[in-house]
């Protein structure tokens, strides 16, 4: 049978069986092939096998699956293989006159198909006083802050409002317009302990701000005006988990170690008058919660590292909301625990990080190593000769931070419904003439940028853009 005796359907149905590279190929067979490769469905099926989720909106001659698909390709492609001057560019981007406390980006961190330039934004919160957002292509500020009255110690950004939020060492909690920098809003915690969490239900942002003071507070955004006051626990102070993927639960931790941890359910918090179980019972952990972490492909799978004397552990837990017409019930189920290694007890930095459904990634010292959540080990490495200061994961690749001033890119692997890291390459941020190293670590889906904390207390911001 020749070719010409394929409809175009049939082509396109045996074409849907070719990966990337042999349906580029196939293309330039002749005309009728070469219109059968065009076909959208091909592409579009390919992307969402690649990735779980595409950001395009397809307008006719100008965005298509397959350009979104090869100019995703070739974006990992770079970041896979990082070589300087070919895949990247690295700027230095100077201007805080103090240490960089916080990090994040405002542009959104998921790929997104731009036919003119990317502009990558990232945002800073310093002792000087200030916080600014970054042009990190440009390697520019965008725009910088009045010089606050007390240090900024914490910065969130809410991309999808385009607003920057900061706590200074007071309590003061500040919002930003993420275009101009002008102060929209404030509230005072009126304490020097309030770690700030930011969260969105019905695409409405609030935040929860926890205090040294027993008290939670909940904010609207954007007046900062407060919904409700709550305290989880007598005469103690409180920490807060991140809020969970499907927006619905904080996990609150209780300052002492002798009282157990509970799950804040976020409905009850931003609408206290419904007058509902707000809390659940408290969670089987019975010493001290050192770092959480939340599993991202799980609506509300959170893991805790926990631990007293010479022994840490990692327990994970399912959290449910049940309703039911008269009552609502906020329940927590174990999925699995194991004990770490007791080399990893004593250290400074303890980062757990998760990915998927099943998988943690836990930096200690030099080591960075990938675990089950039953403890199996998954991968372990010591690419750094120097302490691991923060780490990043995404559903492409962990970058970690170290004090020997470079950053290391790994990038996942599926093996057998397995996942794994693979190491790639390490990115170097300078001289320890001038630096102590790199504190912290950020990405997006185009460009990295790290903290290089400077010998003097003046850090600079170590900018990689991975060229289109």
């Amino acid at each position: 049978m020749s070719d010409e005796s394929l409809t175009l359907d049939c082509l396109v149905h045996i074409f849907s069986y070719l990966e990337a590279p042999d349906l580029l190929r196939v293309a330039q067979v002749n005309k009728t092939w070469l219109e059968a490769t065009e076909t959208a469905s091909l592409w579009r099926n390919m992307c969402l096998n690649q990735w779980t989720f595409c950001n395009i909106s397809v307008t006719p001659g100008m965005q298509t699956w397959k350009k979104y698909y090869l100019h995703r390709s070739n974006i990992e492609h770079k970041m896979l293989s990082g070589r300087p001057s070919v895949d990247y560019t690295c700027k230095a981007m100077r201007g805080h006159q103090g240490e960089i406390q916080d990090m994040a980006y405002l542009s959104p961190n998921e790929h997104t198909f731009a036919m003119g330039k990317v502009k990558s934004i990232v945002c800073t919160a310093s002792g000087d006083g200030t916080v600014k957002a970054w042009d990190v292509q440009e390697s520019t500020q965008i725009w910088s802050s009045p010089k606050q009255e007390m240090k900024l110690v914490q910065v969130i950004t809410l991309p999808e409002h385009n607003l920057v939020v900061t706590r200074d060492l007071s309590g003061t909690i500040k919002l930003w317009q993420g275009d101009t920098g002008k102060e929209v809003g404030a509230f005072s915690a009126e304490s020097t302990f309030c770690p700030t969490i930011a969260y969105t239900i019905n695409n409405k942002p609030f935040l929860s701000v926890a205090t040294s003071s027993e008290k939670i507070y909940t904010l609207a955004v954007p007046d900062l005006s407060q919904i409700s006051c709550i305290k989880p626990f007598p005469n103690c102070g409180v920490d807060l988990s991140p809020c969970s993927p499907d927006g619905q639960s904080i996990v609150v931790l209780p300052l002492d170690s002798n009282q157990a941890p509970k799950v804040l359910y976020t409905h009850y918090a931003t609408n206290p008058e419904d007058d509902q179980l707000m809390f659940s019972s408290p969670l089987p952990i019975n010493n001290s919660v050192f770092a959480t972490c939340w599993l991202p492909a799980e609506p509300a799978r959170i893991a805790l590292m926990h631990g007293e004397d010479q022994s840490y552990n990692i327990t994970t837990f399912d959290i449910t909301i049940q309703k039911s017409k008269y009552k609502m019930n906020i329940m927590s189920q174990q999925v699995a625990t194991f004990r770490l290694p007791s080399k990893h007890i004593f250290t400074e930095y303890r980062t757990i990080a998760g990915f998927g459904k099943q998988t943690l990634v836990i930096a200690f010292n030099m080591e960075l190593k990938v675990y089950s959540l039953n403890g199996a080990e998954l991968n372990a490495f010591q690419d750094h000769v120097k302490t691991i200061t923060s780490i990043w994961v995404d559903p492409f690749r962990v970058v970690t931070s170290s004090l020997d001033l470079s950053l290391r890119v790994y990038t996942w692997k599926n093996d057998n419904k397995t996942s794994s890291l693979v190491s790639r390459y390490h990115l170097v941020g300078g001289s320890h003439r001038w630096s102590r190293g790199f504190t912290n670590v950020a990405c997006d889906d185009v460009s990295i940028v790290g903290v290089v904390a400077g010998v003097e207390q003046t850090d600079i911001l170590r900018a990689y853009s991975f060229d289109l």
